[in-house]
């Protein structure tokens, strides 16, 4: 069977429900990123899924994404990997889309980058790393990851320029997972929220 891979946002921050573009900084869960969290975890553990036993787990190590996976029941099974970080949004740290296009206005992240951060060539890389080490074995992954990143992995799972990920937004603790139709990789499913109605 080919491997897939499974995608969870971590939960809400102050920042993440202001629209703040959080790369770098480490912002803590609020309770309802903790709440959400738990939802995940627990439909994680349902069938079908069931806890995903042979599953290999990857987080980033910021503080919001490895809580969310230590909430979810997953902590001790996942290993810490920097390649998942969130985007180095440099000098637009901390910034709303609404604060950057004031001082740039047309911005667009997808195609202009960050100024003082991560090129998108530097953010394609790291999608692909990440896509090769989904892809080296047959077992599904799990990893935990920040919003912008997992939308790049799903563009270059499929082959795309990084700015279709523009194109595939995620909320937070969403469920996505990237497969296979006919051969080809595909989207089995995106931005699945159902867990966290309760």
């Amino acid at each position: 069977m080919a491997p897939r891979i499974l995608l969870a946002r971590h939960g809400q921050t102050e920042w993440s429900l202001s629209g703040k573009h959080t790369g770098r900084t480490d912002i803590p869960l609020l309770e309802e990123g903790r709440r959400g969290a738990k939802l995940l975890g627990e439909r994680l553990h349902r069938a079908p899924w069931n806890g995903l036993p042979d599953v290999e787990v990857r987080t980033s190590p910021l503080a919001r994404a490895r809580e969310t996976c230590d909430i979810a029941g997953f902590g001790e099974r996942a290993q810490d990997w920097d390649t998942l970080m969130e985007w180095d949004y440099g000098a637009y740290e901390g910034m709303t889309p609404a604060e950057i296009q004031a001082v740039r206005p047309g911005w667009f992240i997808w195609r202009d980058g960050v100024p003082e951060g991560e090129t998108l060539a530097q953010m394609t890389a790291r999608a692909d790393e990440v896509v090769e080490w989904a892809r080296s074995a047959d077992r599904d992954v799990l990893v935990f990851a920040h919003g912008h990143m997992l939308r790049s992995i799903g563009a270059r799972w499929l082959g795309l320029p990084l700015d279709f990920a523009a194109r595939i937004r995620l909320s937070p603790t969403s469920l996505s997972v990237l497969g296979w139709a006919y051969g080809e990789p595909a989207i089995e499913s995106w931005n699945e929220t159902g867990h966290l109605e309760g």
